[in-house]
């Protein structure tokens, strides 16, 4: 290595050797190196020097930062917010880190690219699981409809468990589900989706379905249907289903 046995590698590229997908196709490796050391970046790798190194993991043979800390060094090198989203959702959904671990590590270093990664962490903590799913926050109070909440267990009138949507409005008894492709569309998930809307249909509860790409490219349409649906749901009377909060509003 250039570096003489003492770099560790950190960024989208430790990212990828931990196994997360969302990665990214940057193709420069981001590399660590004690402040003493000087070695001058090269087209391929961007050396950084760095008073303290970080801890590492010696993954089939290769030094790599703390999961956290690679993650992080990643993401506050890019200035746009879904593919910051992408990855840090990953990162916590994969177990490889939690939100306290990443806030902890943004906190301890410099605040230069902080800005995106911070917003996210915030999200998560807030358990916002998908990028589809934030960004629907802003979409559904476009829409001008009754207040939503996440986080909260929909029973039906015998007290059995019906499901527990992304988003749901009691004024209505209405549900609105965002199907990840990343978490929502392997086999085993897309029985329990099955499973999940003939419960729903069951209850009398309204459910709107919508893709992920749809809540960026269609932002409008997603709108005009969550609009009408809610309209139907007004109109019929309301289903004896009941609510087990288990978080504060959206």
């Amino acid at each position: 290595m250039l570096t003489g046995g003492q770099g560790v590698i950190t960024g989208f590229e430790a990212a990828r050797r931990y196994g997360l997908r969302q990665a990214g196709p940057y193709g420069t490796v981001h590399v660590l190196i004690p402040q003493q050391r000087k070695v001058r970046s090269v087209k391929f790798a961007i050396f950084e020097r760095t008073i303290a190194m970080p801890d590492h993991r010696i993954v089939e043979g290769v030094p790599l930062a703390a999961p956290a800390r690679a993650v992080l060094d990643g993401v506050r090198r890019i200035r746009d917010l879904d593919p910051v989203r992408a990855l840090l959702i990953e990162t916590v959904e994969t177990g490889l880190c939690t939100v306290d671990e990443l806030s902890a590590e943004l906190e301890s270093g410099s605040r230069r690219g902080t800005a995106l990664p911070r917003a996210v962490l915030r999200e998560l903590a807030a358990e916002v699981k998908s990028v589809p799913e934030a960004a629907a926050l802003a979409i559904w109070k476009r829409a001008g409809l009754p207040p939503a909440e996440r986080n909260v267990r929909i029973l039906d009138a015998f007290g059995n468990y019906v499901g527990k949507p992304d988003s749901w409005c009691d004024e209505l008894a209405m549900a609105w589900e965002i199907d990840s492709y990343a978490f929502h569309f392997g086999r085993d998930a897309y029985r329990k989706t099955l499973h999940r809307n003939n419960r729903y249909a069951a209850a009398g509860i309204i459910v709107v379905q919508t893709l992920p790409s749809r809540i960026r490219d269609e932002p409008d349409k997603v709108i005009a249907e969550l609009r009408a649906a809610a309209e139907a749901a007004a109109r019929r009377p309301r289903p004896a289903v009941s609510v087990v909060r288990t978080d504060r509003a959206a």
